[in-house]
This record gives C-alpha cells, sequence and structure tokens, in this order.
C-alpha cells in the first residue's frame, strides 16, 4: 500500500482523519508509523498529499492531512472486456486501477462462461474493493468505472457510441490482423478504446460487428497472451507509444 485513501466520512468535524480497519492495521503493523510521522495520504477523488501521524493505537489511525497536489494523470483509455475467468478478473481489475483507465465495461461473448455473471467478483463491493489495491499500489486517487453488459449485440449496437464518444480511436488487438499496434495512428489519438476478447478470442461474428462499429484490428505478435496478460501489456505499449508522439511546436 503506497497510499492511504481518505474516503469522506473519514474526516472529523475538527478536520482531522480517523480511520480504522484494514488501512489503520497497515499503518500500525506494516508502516510502523509513530507520532509525528507523515504518511502518503490521498482523499478519493481528490488530492494527495501527506498526513501527519496524530495517534496509532490498535485498530485506530488518527491523521492531521495537507492535500496539495494532482494525482497522476490519466491514461485516456476506456476498455470493452469480454469477461475473463474469476481468477483473471481478480488480477485485471486492479491493473486497470493501477494504469489509469478510465472505464470498464465487462461484456458478455461466445466464449465467455455464463457462470462467471454469477461470480462474486463481480458484486458491487468486491469489484469496489479491487480496484482501491490499484489506486493505493499507484498513488492514484480517482477509481475507474466499471459497467457490466450481459448482451453482447445490443451493447455495441446500441450504447457503445453514447458510452465512448465517436471520436476516440477504437483499437482491437485481435491475433489474425496483420497490423502491429505501431501502425495504428495511436500517436495522435487523444482518446483510445480498447476491446480486448476472452481468452479463446472473439468469434468472427463479434470480431466483424466490432471492425463494423470502427473498431481496427491490430496483432499483439505472434504470442497467445491470456487476458491478464494482454491488458497490461497493450497498456503499457499504448502509454510508450503515446509518450513518444512528437509534440507540436
Amino acid at each position: 500500500m503506497n497510499l492511504l485513501l481518505l474516503h469522506d466520512s473519514d474526516f472529523l468535524p475538527d478536520g482531522t482523519v480517523q480511520m480504522t480497519g484494514r488501512r489503520a492495521q497497515h499503518a500500525r503493523e506494516v508502516l510502523r508509523a509513530e507520532p509525528g510521522e507523515s504518511l502518503r495520504v490521498g482523499q478519493l477523488g481528490g488530492l494527495v498529499g501527506t498526513g501527519e501521524v496524530l495517534e496509532n493505537s490498535p485498530g485506530l489511525l488518527r491523521l492531521r492531512v495537507t492535500l496539495t497536489e494532482p494525482p497522476p494523470p490519466r491514461a485516456g483509455v476506456d476498455l470493452v472486456l469480454a469477461i475473463p475467468r474469476p481468477k483473471a478478473l481478480k488480477r485485471v481489475l486492479p491493473a486497470v486501477a493501477q494504469l489509469g483507465v478510465d472505464r470498464v465495461v465487462l461484456v458478455n461473448a461466445a466464449r465467455v462462461e455464463k457462470s462467471y455473471f454469477d461470480s462474486k467478483v463481480l458484486a458491487g463491493d468486491f469489484v469496489a474493493e479491487l480496484l482501491l489495491q490499484g489506486l493505493e499500489q499507484a498513488r492514484d486517487t480517482r477509481l475507474p468505472e466499471v459497467l457490466v453488459r450481459e448482451r453482447f449485440r445490443p451493447f455495441v449496437e446500441d450504447e457503445l457510441d453514447t458510452l465512448f464518444g465517436t471520436e476516440a480511436l477504437r483499437l482491437l488487438p485481435h491475433p489474425p490482423a496483420p497490423e502491429p499496434l505501431t501502425r495504428v495512428g495511436v500517436q495522435a489519438a487523444p482518446r483510445v478504446v480498447l476491446a480486448v476478447g476472452p481468452d479463446g478470442g472473439w468469434v468472427p461474428f463479434e470480431a466483424d460487428l466490432l471492425a463494423r462499429h470502427g473498431f481496427r484490428p491490430f496483432s499483439l505478435g505472434p504470442r497467445i497472451l491470456r487476458v491478464e496478460t494482454a491488458v497490461p501489456v497493450l497498456l503499457g505499449q499504448l502509454a510508450l507509444l503515446r509518450a513518444e508522439a512528437p509534440h507540436p511546436a
């Protein structure tokens, strides 16, 4: 935990912060913070800064906080993700929060097991906890929005443009595509929407429907990656390519 995230309910009337539970336990047992020491903190959805430890007793942490800095910049990426295995989703959600994704739409697909929709991993509280873990690691304060859609075709045909607009570059990592990511114009795109299929890939109908709605297929190379590997690899490659883009004089 590289950042203690503060919720609005943690703030007391005198402006100090009081927390219990996992965060207080971490400060006491892992950080071993003593009164007078400073911890890195951030208000959920807001600024980051420091918290001076006023009290760190068993089960209770009280801080005087100063919040002055913005969180890390956003990645400018949204993700359409065919729901992976629950164990994989537990790895993917913290990763997308760490990497600054703004919105994740978890969709059904032909190669998605129907039982995945009944997994506890999709419960709101469970999703929130996984995302918070990612924010704490990355020293970020802004949660991605997570939506679940059980019908693939109605989502693509009826909702996709409303959610993501029409200006973002839409990309479809798809092994049969011959074109690499470096040739799809990522550098000039202010926003990107990635459509990542399940471990077995999108079936031809799904890939064709996405392509008809503006998603440009590209290849990640000859290796076939699992979803929990492919998502951070894709986000890292996008960040690198966009960082190397020439800036106007």
